[in-house]
Formats: structure tokens, C-alpha cells, sequence
């Protein structure tokens, strides 16, 4: 082919936000639902369009952040997922699709904005077991940030962007249960964290719990590497995990 007969083929580019936080010890992922074609009233993942060729990527999800849930950064963890650009993943041509991964404690109710009509917070399981339809292929993309999610728990200090600035070990071990959807051995655990050098360091007391002692709490520790890392259960053994098990 001649080179001044060559044309680039037209390819428009989206972020797409996978923001997960708990509530209520459930984890769930933000939807918004769509208020234009394609795919007019169905959920969908936060995201949009680069407003101009000069726009960063990273600017871009985090306007998107705000501007489609009027959620601000704060302490949001952001981190890009991955690319997503299958032929026919958008019925307006070639789009392409830089998916971007959130993460923030105590989030609260979304306020849908831009080109959304409604803005919620969904159990995460609904989204992975498919019993949630919702458009493009941002199940896929869901899934793949979940995953990516339940990964870095075991290997980095993740969890602790779902925590408040100081929190109890219990509530850590909650980031985890909700995360990777399993129950685990209480004292096994406390052992566990505690032998991660660096991962979480005490911050004092906080209220005292029921019992009459004042709860110990922490903050996120230097460390963003776990070692040893926090092995996540076998999914087939999950429920019927113990401590000498999860060894």
C-alpha cells in the first residue's frame, strides 16, 4: 500500500472506573445507569470519552471519578487496570477502553451526573455471578478489577485503602472476609498480619468495645509489599477453612 493512499483507522478512547468499597461488611462496585444510547437505562460501569486529544489518561478517570458520581479523590487508591478494545465492544465503531481500578473506605451514597440518571452502590457478587446485567462488556471489566482486588490483598498492603485512616485488626480482617468472600480463623489471622513486618503499625485505642476494653487500632504501615504474603484460601475449601488449614 501506498503510503499516501494509508489512512489511520478511527479509534475513540474511554476510561472506565471499576470503584469498589464496603458497605455494610459486603463489597460492592459503583454502577451508574446509562441516560443515552447505546444501551439507554442499564447499568454500567462510570466513564466516558477523553474531552480533548491533550487530556491525560489519569486525568480523565479522575474527572470522571467526580464527574459521574460526584465522588471527589480524597483518599481514593487509583490505579490503571488494563485495556480493553474489542472490535465490537461498542456499537458506535472502534472504541477503546482504558479501565481504571478505585478504591476508597466508607464511600457514600453516589450522586449521578453528566450522561447518568441514577448512581448506586451494587453487592459485587450480583456483578460475578451475572445475576446483574449490565452494558459493553463491563462485566468483564468489573470481574478483572475484583480479581485484581482479591490478588493484591494477598501480596500487597491493598487493604488498607479500604480502611479508615486508623482501624482494629477486626476490621482489617472484615476488608479481607468481604473481599475474597470467605470467612477466616480470627487468630490465625491477628498472627498473620502481625508477622507482615511493616504492613500495619498501632495508631493507640480507640472506643472501648463491649467487653471494656478500649479496641487497639493501626494505620497503614511503610510497607506495600506483604512478606510473608497473606495466602487467600482455596476457593474449594473455603468454607470448611481452620487455622492449622490455612497454614
Amino acid at each position: 500500500m501506498q503510503a499516501d493512499t494509508w489512512s489511520p483507522t478511527p479509534v475513540l478512547l474511554t476510561v472506565d472506573l471499576v470503584i469498589l468499597t464496603l458497605r455494610e461488611g459486603r463489597l460492592c462496585v459503583l454502577l451508574v445507569e446509562r441516560g443515552e444510547d447505546p444501551f439507554r437505562g442499564m447499568p454500567a460501569l462510570p466513564g466516558g470519552f477523553l474531552n480533548h486529544d491533550r487530556e491525560e489518561i489519569l486525568d480523565a478517570a479522575h474527572r470522571e471519578l467526580s464527574e459521574e458520581t460526584a465522588l471527589g479523590a480524597g483518599r481514593v487508591h487509583l490505579e490503571q487496570l488494563g485495556t480493553y478494545g474489542d472490535s465490537g465492544r461498542d456499537p458506535r465503531g472502534r472504541v477503546v477502553s482504558v479501565a481504571h481500578l478505585a478504591i476508597a473506605p466508607e464511600l457514600p451514597d453516589p450522586v449521578a451526573g453528566t450522561d447518568a440518571t441514577d448512581a448506586a452502590w451494587v453487592p459485587a457478587e450480583g456483578i460475578l455471578s451475572g445475576a446483574i446485567e449490565i452494558a459493553f462488556d463491563h462485566r468483564r471489566i468489573a470481574t478483572d478489577g475484583i480479581e485484581r482486588a482479591r490478588t493484591k490483598l494477598e501480596f500487597s498492603a491493598l487493604a488498607t485503602a479500604f480502611c479508615a485512616e486508623a482501624f482494629s485488626i477486626a476490621e482489617l480482617q472484615q476488608v479481607y472476609e468481604a473481599v475474597w468472600g470467605t470467612a477466616l480463623d480470627t487468630r490465625n489471622f491477628y498472627r498473620k498480619v502481625q508477622a507482615a513486618k511493616g504492613f500495619i503499625v498501632p495508631a493507640g485505642s480507640g472506643p472501648r468495645t463491649t467487653g471494656g476494653r478500649p479496641a487497639r487500632l493501626y494505620r497503614a504501615g511503610p510497607k506495600t509489599v506483604l512478606s510473608p504474603p497473606l495466602t487467600r484460601p482455596a476457593p474449594s475449601t473455603a468454607e470448611e477453612t481452620t487455622g492449622e488449614e490455612e497454614e
